[in-house]
């Protein structure tokens, strides 16, 4: 039960933006911003890094709505999505991007826990001030979303198969898109 009243079925972080309308706008935007503008991270890994970051934070609504949009974005590959939550260095993904996780699951800690030998290792693999920044930015907006639907004890489901239909919504429509009509928009 959440620690206020939300409205009655709605999941995760929807409760509480059904309930303020006035901040999950800006909420949303960001989130648009974050994992779906244009940008030479792909939206796979930007979410893969929001899905790591909520693994790390064992909020399970997060971890399952943003895994399921990564997974969807990678053509369904739910295994890889498990692979990096479990242990995202010996995962099939490129050394890029496990250097950022590395960075997001420090920023997951606290800030200042990375290091300026994190940063060389991630410049060492290819990656820009712009990824770093963006990494960071991810991982500590994800610290926040993870707090907000677990501080309000938002309930949420276990169906896979609805993880799954709003990860592809997600995809498609976008964060601010697919709740506006859920929050007055």
């Amino acid at each position: 039960m959440a620690h206020i009243r939300l409205p009655q079925g709605i999941p995760g972080i929807l409760g509480p933006m059904a309930f303020s309308p006035e901040t999950a706008k800006p909420l949303n935007e960001l989130a648009d911003v974050l994992l779906r503008a244009p940008n030479s991270l792909s939206p796979a890994d930007r979410e893969l890094i929001a899905t790591y970051v909520s693994s790390q934070n064992d909020c399970y609504f997060c971890q399952h709505a943003h895994g399921a949009v990564a997974a969807y974005r990678l053509g369904g590959n739910e295994q890889l999505i498990e692979d990096v939550k479990a242990n995202f260095q010996s995962a099939a993904i490129s050394d890029k991007l496990k250097a950022l996780l590395a960075i997001a699951g420090k920023i997951q800690k606290g800030g200042k826990q990375v290091t300026s030998e994190d940063i060389a290792h991630a410049r060492s693999q290819g990656t820009t001030d712009k990824e770093i920044h963006d990494t960071v930015l991810i991982a500590a907006a994800f610290c926040m979303y993870n707090r907000y639907v677990d501080g309000l004890a938002t309930w949420a489901p276990t169906d896979s198969e609805m993880y799954r239909e709003n990860g592809k919504r997600l995809a498609d429509s976008g964060y601010v898109a697919s709740t506006a009509k859920l929050v007055g928009a």
